[in-house]
């Protein structure tokens, strides 16, 4: 079977598998005709079936309102790149370079659009899924597809195809760990050493480009080569390793390129120190009410009619919260157990790949326990914990510890179960309620979505009056903007820069930004000296945004920082006109 990069997965046949039994004329292969079908046929329909549940909501998540400031600057911050912007250096970006990189590239072929962004981000929630499916294959193809479903339903709905980073670096280091089980089920001997060197180049540049997407991941990474690695011959281990170090060591062209102290402050300070005040939330997640803002905001209140009953959407997100933490302890604890009884089995060795995964992301959750980080790491966690059902019914149970004939069927049945039951009954509405509203939407149903537009250039938002807003405001705009002229865009209180219509910059993209705070956090942007109105006090033209004024998390969001910025807005800016009620334009007064 295709497995990532291009590298062929043939069949597996995990050495904790149940005998076969002969098949007669009128055995199962008569009644069930696909079982004629060979392994390579049934993986592809496996995985055509997964590609299929990625294609049903695409158009609908196409024309979907995205996060604004998010989306924005995934597609600003690359066409800077594109320009000679150096990140960390010219504008605020708390991640690592690997996604930037990659985004420029595309851009460049393809423009830097809104639809080009969105579908390389439906290229990273394939390597999610697809990375799942081939670390759960070796408890067989049923399994492994139930748990890329389950991951694929997990991952979509909290941010639908934005192109974050954290996406692409999950799916990248899953595709990793999925090339890494297969070098450690490679026979051993001379004549497969070829390969095996290819396998672990493979593995090793995966894992690299992983770690370029999201430098944070790096624990999840290195918890993850240590269980590949272990017990490994060495000449298998040094190509793996020696990749891994090379592409990872890429990094350092940005840390060149930035400097040190930028680059720094800009991919370890700024985004483990200074960001946490004002973006952390309670933990575990209230039970009564949603605590992050833009759950409040979003909510779920207008999805479709589901047929179930469910829980309040605060009660949910307690429960997965905590679900979650069962699943990475049960896949570390299972994971644990089963390779310590049988070091040569990848299967077993498979679940505990995902188990230390899963922990190794831990970190997304705690620091902000709302729908999308949570997702970022339990559709690894919830994904992959029917591997750890099946691999406990199966060497853990009593007797001889292995089952066979229907008890197989059995077990798998109720490993598919276990994370069913969390996404279709406990947490449905952030996760297969989601999904369905967004195949509805693909076929015209529900949709609620008012579209943003200046020179072909598309945004889509979930308010009318905001699109109105915008709509109309583009043409005092376009007086004002020309090649290189300066653009400042933020919250009207520039003293709380909680988010901001980062989108703006996308449909500008002639103009330059004013501000390296294309990405506004609190704490960051609105600190004493951060050099906001320094930014402010350089540009040519503002755009500042009421939409967000009524911002309120248990944070330091809701304090008021640096007052800096506003002194230079109304000493130095003049009015042009007010888009009621959400846009105000400025320009340089002309004294």
């Amino acid at each position: 079977m295709p497995g990532p990069g291009g590298i062929i997965l043939p069949a597996v046949v995990t050495t904790d598998a149940p005998a076969q039994r002969p098949t007669g004329p009128d055995d199962t292969a008569t009644r069930r005709p696909w079982r004629r079908w060979s392994p390579r046929t049934r993986d592809g329909i496996a995985l055509a079936v997964v590609a299929l549940a990625l294609l049903l909501p695409l158009r609908g998540l196409l024309r979907l309102p995205g996060p604004p400031m998010e989306e924005g600057f995934m597609i600003t911050f690359p066409w800077r790149v594109l320009q000679g912007d150096v990140p960390n250096r010219d504008f605020l970006h708390l991640y690592g370079p690997g996604s930037l990189w990659a985004l420029a590239g595309v851009y460049k072929v393809f423009g830097a659009t809104l639809e080009v962004q969105r579908l390389f981000g439906l290229v990273q929630q394939a390597l999610v899924a697809y990375g799942v499916y081939f670390v759960a294959r070796w408890h067989g193809r049923r399994i492994a597809l139930a748990c890329a479903l389950v991951a694929l339903v997990i991952m979509l709905p909290p941010a639908g195809l934005t192109a974050f980073a954290w996406t692409g670096a999950v799916g990248l280091g899953l595709c990793g760990a999925a090339v890494g089980l297969r070098l450690r089920a490679l026979p051993a001997g001379p004549d497969h050493d070829r390969r095996a060197t290819w396998l672990g180049i493979g593995a090793g540049a995966l894992f690299g480009a992983a770690f370029l997407f999201r430098l944070d991941l790096v624990v999840a990474l290195g918890l993850t080569f240590v269980v590949l690695a272990w017990r490994l011959p060495r000449r298998r281990v040094v190509p793996f390793a020696v990749t891994t170090v090379a592409v990872s060591a890429l990094v350092l062209v940005q840390v060149l390129l930035a400097g040190v102290h930028a680059a720094v402050k800009g991919m370890l300070l700024q985004p483990v120190f200074d960001l946490r005040g004002g973006r952390g939330l309670p933990l575990p997640p209230s039970w009564g009410q949603l605590d992050g803002y833009l759950q409040r905001v979003g909510g779920t209140t207008r999805q479709l009619p589901w047929p179930l009953p469910t829980l309040a959407a605060s009660h949910e997100l307690f429960l997965w919260f905590f679900a979650n933490l069962a699943c990475i302890a049960v896949l570390v604890v299972v994971g644990t157990v089963v390779v310590r009884r049988d070091r040569s089995s990848t299967a077993a060795r498979a679940v505990l790949v995902g188990g230390v995964f899963s922990l190794g992301m831990l970190s997304q959750t705690l620091q902000r326990p709302d729908s999308t980080h949570i997702a970022w790491v339990s559709c690894v966690s919830i994904g992959l914990v029917a591997t750890a059902v099946v691999a406990a019914l199966r060497t853990l149970g009593p007797g001889t510890g292995r089952l066979r004939g229907s008890a197989v069927r059995h077990a798998r049945l109720v490993a598919c179960a276990v994370p069913i039951v969390i996404v279709g009954l406990v947490i449905p509405n952030f996760t297969v309620r989601t999904y369905a509203d967004f195949v509805a939407q693909t076929f015209g149903k529900h949709r609620s979505s008012y579209l943003i537009e200046r020179d072909g250039r598309r945004f889509y938002y979930g308010d009318p009056t905001v699109a109105d807003a915008a709509n109309a405001m583009f043409p005092t705009l376009d007086r004002l903007v020309r090649p290189g002229t300066r653009l400042f865009v933020g919250p009207a209180d520039l003293s709380r820069t909680n988010t901001s219509e980062a989108w703006i910059y996308a449909l500008y993209p002639e103009a330059v930004p004013g501000t390296r705070y294309i990405e506004m956090d609190p704490g960051i942007a609105n600190a004493r000296g951060s050099g906001l109105a320094a930014d402010l006090a350089g540009s040519d033209v503002v755009v500042l945004s009421r939409n967000w004024g009524d911002w309120s998390e248990a944070n330091d969001s809701v304090r008021s920082g640096s007052p800096a910025a506003a002194r230079v807005l109304e000493r130095d800016f003049c009015l042009v006109e007010t888009f009621d009620p959400w846009f105000d334009v400025y320009r340089r007064c002309r004294r």
